[in-house]
Order: C-alpha cells, then structure tokens, then sequence
C-alpha cells in the first residue's frame, strides 16, 4: 500500500509538471495542380471535387483547435475554391461556402476578395451561378455599405443571367440599387429598357415594373417640384 501510494503521488506529480501540449493549426496547404487531381479522382472528378471541399472545410475545425477564417491564407482558399470548381463547374457548394462562410466575419479586404472571386466565376455560368452574385448584391449592400459595388454585381446579374429560369426579382435588383442611389432617371431609363427590350414576357413582371416606373416618376415629381 505503501509504495502504491507513493507510485501515484509521482504520477501526480509528473503529470502537473509536464508542460501541456498545445493545439497548433496546421496551414492551408498550396493548391494541388489540376492536372495531379484529375489523376488523383480516377476518372470521378464530382467525388473527389466533394472530397477536396470536405478536406477544405477541415481547416476551420481541425483536432483540439478552431481555427478562424481570418488565420487562413486567402489565396490559397481561392486557389482551392477555384480548383474544386474546375473538377465540378455545376457545383454549387464552392460559390455557397465563399458567400455565406468564407465572405463573413471577415476583414474588409478578405471579404471584398470573395465578392470578386464570386463575381468572376458566376460570369462563367451565370445562369446557374447567379443566386450567389445575388447574395452578394446584398452583402455589399447592407455589410460594406458600398452601393457602386452592389449595382456593379446586379448589373451583371441582369446582363448575362438571361435564362427563363433565373427570377425577375434578382434580374431588377439593379433598379433598387439605383434608387437607393437616388439614381432616379437612371432607375426609369433602366425600366424602361427592360419594358422595352422584349426579354420580359410574364405578365406579372411587367406590371411590376409599370407600376414601379409610377413611383420612380411621382418622386422625380416631388424632387421637381421641391426645387
């Protein structure tokens, strides 16, 4: 009994004195070539693309650590983020993980940096990519309180997603960010095309916008008749 106790008062002792063993976050490893992925997917390029979005996601909750976005290197989360697009373009999950994860509590710099990244990639499909672009729209709307930047990303928005299925509510956002702009003239030229242009089709669409030219143009009144 004797020297048990003694056995387990040294390990006690031993135990507080040994110096506790930190969790260190690992870095983001440089992105692998695209040629050495598509070796490394054997010819299934959507699961490995899932595989690498797993693996990236990894780095914000690795073993006994919660690492911050902002501790990660951006242009190697770009560069990843671009690869796993370019294994999967019809994915979605790359652009939603820049847009709601990797753009938020954030610098303004590394923000901003996923705003271009998502903007860039949506003009290669911005049929399908378009709900991202529209997110972000709003983002730098309310978040950055850039306005010049959100009607840059509507416009695109209703410049090149020109597909039937892409809703007329994110096609006319530019409209909104005009008139936030007190862009007024520019916001009924704007309509005015759209009506125009022939592209608008639903009824409901263009009533929307007919009424909307109302209001633009009872409050260029008011203005008017303000001075």
């Amino acid at each position: 009994m004797l020297l048990l106790t003694l056995g387990l008062g040294l390990q006690l002792a031993w135990s507080v004195q040994r110096p506790v063993r930190l969790a260190i976050a690992e870095d983001l490893p440089p992105t692998p070539s695209l040629a050495a992925v598509r070796i490394a997917g054997f010819g299934e390029p959507v699961a490995l693309a899932k595989g690498l979005m797993l693996y990236l996601q990894a780095f914000d909750s690795q073993s006994g650590i919660s690492v911050p976005f902002t501790k990660l290197d951006y242009d190697r989360v770009e560069g990843w983020l671009e690869r796993i697009l370019q294994l999967d373009p019809p994915g979605q999950y790359p652009l939603f993980s820049a847009s709601l994860f990797y753009a938020q509590g954030v610098d303004e710099t590394r923000q901003r940096r996923m705003f271009e990244f998502i903007y860039r990639k949506f003009l290669d499909d911005p049929n399908r990519r378009w709900p991202w672009l529209a997110h972000v729209v709003i983002a730098a709307k309310h978040q950055l309180k850039d306005l010049p930047l959100a009607r840059k990303y509507a416009q695109a928005i209703r410049v090149h997603a020109i597909s039937n299925e892409v809703p007329y509510w994110a096609r006319e956002m530019e409209i909104f960010i005009l008139q936030d702009m007190n862009e007024i003239e520019s916001a009924k030229v704007l309509i005015s095309g759209l009506l125009d242009s022939g592209r608008i089709t639903d009824a409901r669409e263009i009533r929307f916008l007919e009424k909307r030219f109302e209001e633009l143009e009872s409050k260029a009144s008011a203005r008017q008749a303000g001075r």
